[in-house]
């Protein structure tokens, strides 16, 4: 018996109005500190000071504090931030799908990202609804609202990311994949500070080249969004904030997303940029970030020059410009079609794969284990949500 299988193409029939979408509200955060351990605070968010131009963003990649990513964290501190936020609630999150921004971006991108291809674990946990106090309540079978919680299958991550650094190992002319990686990192020590501006020092502002690039301290959002009938919640890592967090939850918040790109000289280089922008536009608009600051660099790594953009025009000014390699409308509409048809297909428990060869055009979603829930959900999550499905018993 053959997988069920989502169609990509043709994408001319997920163009047109894009379906509703809900502004991604912020309801919990977490960090990891310096070590890369969890709090559950805001701990290690950064703020934005712009970069000084002529920077080496090669320096320092001999002294590069690198977080190990050999271990597979699965969703365990997204889990953990749901969890003390139900607590604090008393009551479970509204989602149908769980996961990182990351597997939202390899979704809506799939019409016109085919290169890589991508392989996710999903798992069915607790059908649930809510009433109209929205507090949990037993349901019938009919009124069901099920829940996904879907991360990357880990070691098919790690094969295809090393394929691909061999491959690029291979061009001649380009520096490897350790140091354009690097760049980034070092773009965004460049241009971060861990307090506001008027706290910190000059000193310690102007010597930010001399710091030692590590990336294992992070600060991640946790959104509760939706696209058409579907209800997400994501976690993801936002690299700073221009001003300060507003006193109330859920309002906008001026987030900027920091990303590095070689110089636009030539029809290739804009055509890869304007690629590029897809994935750019896609990872802020998920998490509700309004702006992307870009540092252009040189082949070999100097930067040169800083642009401001605003996430919310970049569809339109794509659109102007006849960029004809992605349609944002057409991303969105395509997560809209492709999440309701995976909250059809994945429809028990056990622990499924959603699979998209590289070059293929289908996605196809298969059950791996019959049974439980892998190691996508923590036994303390687990826990967590059968104590609150007592309590909520006891109280109705």
């Amino acid at each position: 018996m053959s997988s069920p299988a989502f169609n990509i193409h043709p994408i001319a029939r997920f163009g047109g109005e894009s379906e509703a979408v809900k502004r991604p509200k912020e309801f919990a955060c977490f960090s990891y500190d310096g070590k890369h351990e969890f709090h559950l605070d805001d701990s290690s968010m950064q703020w934005y000071y712009p970069p000084r131009l002529g920077a080496n963003l090669s320096k320092g990649f001999d002294k590069f504090d690198k977080h190990d990513e050999s271990i597979d964290e699965h969703l365990d501190s997204l889990l953990k931030t749901i969890a003390a936020h139900e607590k604090e609630e008393g009551k479970k999150i509204d989602a149908n799908v769980v996961t990182w921004r990351g597997m939202m971006t390899k979704i809506m991108s799939a019409p016109f990202e085919d290169r890589d291809g991508f392989e996710m674990t999903a798992t069915l946990y607790e059908d649930c609804m809510y009433g109209p106090s929205s507090t949990y309540v037993i349901p019938d079978r009919k009124s069901l609202t099920k829940c996904s919680f879907i991360e990357d299958n880990y070691q098919a991550k790690q094969i295809a990311k090393e394929q691909q650094n061999q491959q690029q190992r291979g061009r001649r002319g380009q520096h490897s994949p350790e140091v354009m990686t690097y760049w980034g990192y070092k773009f965004e020590a460049l241009s971060c500070l861990p307090r506001p501006w008027a706290e910190v020092t000059r000193d310690f502002i102007e010597s930010r080249d001399e710091h030692t690039v590590s990336n294992k301290a992070q600060y991640c959002s946790v959104v509760r969004t939706g696209i058409g009938k579907t209800v997400l919640c994501l976690g993801g890592e936002v690299d700073a904030i221009w001003d300060s967090k507003p006193a109330e939850k859920g309002a906008p918040i001026n987030w900027v997303e920091l990303k590095t790109s070689v110089e636009i000289r030539d029809d290739r280089s804009m055509n890869n940029f304007e690629r590029k922008l897809m994935k750019f536009w896609i990872q802020s608009f998920l998490l509700g970030v309004p702006k992307i600051i870009v540092g252009f660099r040189s082949h070999d790594g100097i930067l040169t020059k800083l642009e401001e953009i605003q996430t919310a025009s970049i569809p339109e000014t794509a659109a102007k410009r006849g960029v004809r390699s992605w349609n944002a409308n057409t991303c969105i509409n395509f997560a809209n079609a492709f999440l309701e048809w995976l909250r059809n297909t994945i429809d028990d428990e056990g622990v499924w794969r959603i699979s998209r060869r590289p070059g293929s055009s289908t996605i196809e979603v298969f059950k791996a284990e019959e049974v439980g829930h892998g190691s996508i959900l923590t036994e303390e999550f687990m826990n967590w949500r059968i104590k609150l499905r007592l309590n909520s018993n006891d109280a109705s």
